[in-house]
């Protein structure tokens, strides 16, 4: 899922600064989950901007908004509410935010949060990145963790020999993912795969933006 965290409230009023008449979005699922545009951050930014003098012409909490399709029915089914605003405050991740933006005709829109990274839920309120959405995955052959994300320096041919009590030498509190790279593939009797040397990764696959679509069958 898509990682956020909400901005500052100060900095979100200095967005809205010249807007006086604000539709406010959010987000039902990653957002959500991470407590940043859920129904409830809605309603309590709601609160805090009519207690700044603005103006809230409506909310909705689209299912998700980086669906662009689903944006643009939000626009039409709040038609009315958006044009009487002055801009958008969209709760959601960079993704989401252009959407509605596509979806809203134009309309003047900020971002209400920060777009972190894609994670892992740990529990409750606890994220983890575990991709990088390289566009190139090497699980298959690292007994199912990623070292370009895991890694602070990335190898794809490790370990680099600078561990020491299995913990990173760049990062002191992780641990070192090659040993457990190392010691999962023993465990699977996949040791063999640790020898073969990768190519460098191909860096024309994650040239941005990137786009994919389903062949037709």
């Amino acid at each position: 899922m898509i990682i956020t965290k909400q901005k500052d409230k100060k900095t979100i009023l200095d967005y809205l600064k010249n807007d006086k008449n604000i539709f406010i979005t959010g987000c039902a699922q990653c957002a959500t989950v991470c407590k940043t545009g859920g129904a409830d951050q809605v309603e309590e930014i709601k609160t805090l901007l009519e207690k700044h003098g603005k103006v809230v012409t409506g909310t909705v909490v689209i299912d998700p908004p980086c669906h662009l399709v689903k944006s643009k029915k939000m626009y039409q089914q709040n038609k009315n509410e958006i044009q009487k605003s002055d801009a958008i405050l969209a709760l959601a991740c960079g993704d989401g935010i252009q959407s509605i933006m596509e979806g809203a005709k134009g309309k003047k829109i900020h971002p209400g949060l920060d777009t972190l990274f894609l994670g892992e839920v740990l529990s409750g309120g606890a994220f983890e990145q575990k991709c990088l959405l390289c566009a190139e995955c090497v699980l298959d052959e690292t007994g199912g963790f990623c070292p370009i994300t895991l890694c602070p320096k990335g190898l794809l041919n490790g370990p680099c020999g600078g561990a020491k009590n299995k913990k990173c030498e760049v990062d002191k509190t992780i641990d070192c993912v090659w040993i457990k790279i190392y010691e999962r593939l023993k465990d699977l009797g996949q040791l063999q795969e640790i020898k073969r040397i990768k190519p460098p990764r191909d860096n024309s696959k994650r040239i941005n933006p990137r786009k994919h679509t389903l062949e037709k069958k």
